[in-house]
Order: structure tokens, then C-alpha cells, then sequence
């Protein structure tokens, strides 16, 4: 009996340090967009300005594809906490580089602080997806914890524009990365302080981990992984991408740290969105959810786009009534259709691979550079037009739905797995 209370008490330690995680991911992500902003505000040409603005956000992204694989195969070798703790420092490397890059008044190396930290969250992404899986038991159950660790995943996302816009104020005019410089700290000191949690946190460890595994196929041969893994590319840019170029739309009509307020509604509507995932994912199946919230995303961002700046609607900025467009409405509410989507693509995709679930993660996070690719073409496309470049998400969104309506399906369940 003790040995069974000593086992939960361990598992329960586990699950609140992968759920902290979570939360630095989305911290270091949401951060490389305004951060780029700013450096992309010191360019004359508007588009030139739009476009690399984005090109942070890029390189955050395109750590993803170089990261991915070596990432699953170091979680494979070494383990959860060895992996976890080198992402951590990687992720302090990374701001500290970005915090330089201010010194030396440098572009190019904001963009290696940029592609370290995307190093980092690649690695996190790797580890905090099949240990809370692992730890729920997959299916519903697992489900149901990359749910609530999503829903500290939004509020993290949410208060990262927030606050830098708090800070910037209503003009990128004359702004410079030593602005956010108290931004960096912070992200510094999260990093220093969770690396000695989890190097005193005694992480369990799934069976066969760190050890030698024989591996009788790719995991490539597994249609409903491959096709998953596309899922996710069109995924991260469709989550990226919606609440990036609401910025770039909105600085315009309301200011700078206007439009960052409305666009952290998108990420605490992610964070409402993945309450509410998280309370029904032991009762809904993941493909009911995406099939769910899939066709409500389209149908959102079509209607944004057709009904323009035409129809004016009312809201509330810092105590001040200010008139948007209802079209930035419609594509806020989008982060309610986003938030499940993520946990529920990656189960649907790793169900069923027994030992190979650690080397689809890692093929899994290669394709998270989705959430750079994409939202730098819809930026050459906003550049012209900032609403109709929303066809880049919707094209995105059309694939997962299709996925969910037939790619998802394990058409090899006979295969040996474990």
C-alpha cells in the first residue's frame, strides 16, 4: 500500500511539472511575434516592415524542422528529465542571445536567439506531449491532461502580447528591443528558477526509457501518423497566424497595445476553449472535437473576410469604449476552435504506436515550423490586405477537417507495436 501512495504522490509531482512546462512553451513562442514586431518597425518600407516582423517568429518556428527528429531520438536515448533539463537550458541561452542582440543593436542575432529558444520549446513540445499521454493512460484519459496542461498553455499565450504591449504602448515608432529588455528578465528567471524544480523534481521515467529499443519499421509507416503530421504543420500556423496578423490589422484602426489586448482575447479564448476541452475530453472523442470546432473555424474566418471593416461593433480597451471592426471579433473567437485542436491531433495521430511514439513526436515537432511558414506568407499577403490573407488559416483548417474525417483512422491496427 505504501509503495501504491508513493507511485501516486510521483505521478501526481510529474503531472504538475510537465503542466508548468506547458506554460513556458507558449511564454518563449508568443514572445518571438511582437518582440519581431519591434525589430520590423525599424525598417521604412511598410511591407518590408510586415515581412520582417515575422522573421523572429520564422526562425522560433524553423528550429522545429532541424530540432525535430534529434529531439525524439534524445528523448529516446536519454530519457524524459535529461531532456527536459537540456530544452530548459537551451531555452536560457536562447532569451540571453535575444537580450544581446539589443546591446549590439543587431538583427542577426536577435534571429539566433530567436532559433535557440525555438530549439528549446521543440524539445519541451517533445517531452510534455507523450509523458502527459504516458501519464493519463492515452486515449480520453490522456486526452484529457494535455487538455488542462493546454489551458495553462492559453493563459501563458495570453498575458505574453499583453504585456508586451503594455509595456511598448500604442506606437512601434522609435521602439527598441532594450524596451522589453524587463520582458527578457522575466523570461530569464522563469527559466533559472524551473531548471532547479525539475533537477529536484524526480520525473518518472516510462519503461524501456533511456534504453536501446529496436525499431522493426519507420513510424512513417503509419498512414494516420503521416497524415497527422501534416495536420500539425497546417495547425501551429493556423493557431500562429490568426492572432498575429490581427495585430498587424488592427495597429492601424487602435494603436499598438490596443490591438495586443484584442489580440490576448484570442489566447483566453484558447484557455476557455481548453477548460471546457478539458471537462468533456474523457467524454468526447478527440475526432468529434476537431470535426466540432474545425468547420466553426472556417466558417468564422469566411465571414470575417466577406464582411470586411463594413459592420463596426463596440468594445472595451483599457476602461475606454473603442469601435473595431466585427471582423476582428469573428477571428478572436477562432481561439475558442484552436484550443482543442492540438492535443486532440496529436492523440488521434500516435494512437496505437506502442514504442514508436517517441520517434513520432519527434517527426511530430519537426512539422511544428507550420507556425512559421504560414504565418510568414499570410504576411506577404497582408502586406496587401490583411483580411483576405486569412485564406492562408482557412486553406489550413480545410486539410485538419479532412483529416478528422478520414486520415485520422489507424488503418494498421494489427501492425506490432510494443
Amino acid at each position: 500500500m505504501m509503495n501504491t501512495k508513493k507511485i501516486d504522490s510521483l505521478r501526481i509531482i510529474t503531472i504538475i511539472a510537465m503542466m508548468f512546462l506547458y506554460a513556458m512553451i507558449a511564454f518563449v513562442t508568443n514572445l518571438a511575434a511582437p518582440v519581431g514586431k519591434i525589430w520590423g518597425a525599424s525598417f521604412d518600407d511598410p511591407a518590408q516592415a510586415e515581412r520582417m516582423g515575422m522573421l523572429g517568429n520564422l526562425f522560433n518556428f524553423l528550429a522545429y524542422l532541424i530540432m525535430g527528429i534529434p529531439a525524439g531520438n534524445f528523448l529516446a536515448k536519454y530519457g524524459y528529465k535529461k531532456t527536459t533539463l537540456t530544452a530548459i537550458f537551451l531555452g536560457l541561452v536562447g532569451i540571453c542571445i535575444q537580450w544581446a542582440s539589443g546591446m549590439f543593436d543587431s538583427f542577426y542575432i536577435y534571429l539566433t536567439g530567436a532559433l535557440i529558444c525555438g530549439f528549446c520549446v521543440c524539445m519541451l513540445n517533445t517531452v510534455t506531449n507523450p509523458m502527459l499521454n504516458l501519464l493519463g493512460g492515452g486515449g480520453k484519459r490522456g486526452n484529457q491532461l494535455n487538455m488542462i496542461g493546454g489551458t495553462l498553455n492559453s493563459l501563458s499565450g495570453a498575458l505574453t502580447p499583453m504585456l508586451v504591449g503594455a509595456i511598448i504602448g500604442e506606437s512601434l515608432a522609435g521602439k527598441e528591443i532594450d524596451d522589453v529588455n524587463i520582458v527578457l528578465y522575466i523570461a530569464m528567471m522563469v527559466f533559472a528558477l524551473i531548471y532547479l524544480i525539475i533537477r529536484l523534481t524526480p520525473i518518472a521515467e516510462p519503461a524501456g526509457a533511456g534504453q536501446q529499443v529496436t525499431y522493426e519499421r519507420s513510424p512513417w509507416a503509419f498512414r494516420h501518423l503521416t497524415l497527422g503530421v501534416i495536420a500539425i504543420f497546417f495547425y501551429v500556423g493556423v493557431e500562429v497566424g490568426i492572432p498575429a496578423t490581427l495585430i498587424s490589422y488592427l495597429t492601424p484602426k487602435v494603436g499598438f497595445a490596443a490591438a495586443g489586448l484584442i489580440a490576448g482575447r484570442y489566447w483566453i479564448l484558447m484557455l476557455v476553449g481548453r477548460f471546457i476541452g478539458s471537462a468533456i475530453g474523457g467524454k468526447v472523442s478527440s475526432r468529434t472535437m476537431v470535426l466540432c470546432v474545425a468547420s466553426v473555424a472556417i466558417a468564422l474566418m469566411v465571414a470575417a473576410m466577406l464582411i470586411g471593416d463594413s459592420i463596426m461593433a463596440k468594445t472595451i480597451i483599457k476602461g475606454e469604449v473603442m469601435a473595431v471592426p466585427l471582423a476582428s471579433t469573428l477571428l478572436v473567437l477562432c481561439g475558442l476552435c484552436t484550443s482543442v485542436m492540438w492535443g486532440c491531433i496529436f492523440n488521434m495521430a500516435t494512437e496505437g504506436l506502442g514504442k514508436y511514439t517517441a520517434k513520432a513526436s519527434g517527426i511530430f515537432m519537426m512539422m511544428v515550423v507550420g507556425g512559421g511558414v504560414l504565418p510568414y506568407l499570410q504576411s506577404v499577403v497582408a502586406a496587401h490586405n490583411c483580411l483576405i490573407s486569412y485564406i492562408v488559416p482557412v486553406i489550413g483548417v480545410a486539410y485538419i477537417l479532412s483529416y478528422a474525417l478520414w486520415g485520422s483512422r489507424n488503418i494498421n491496427p494489427d501492425i506490432k507495436t510494443d
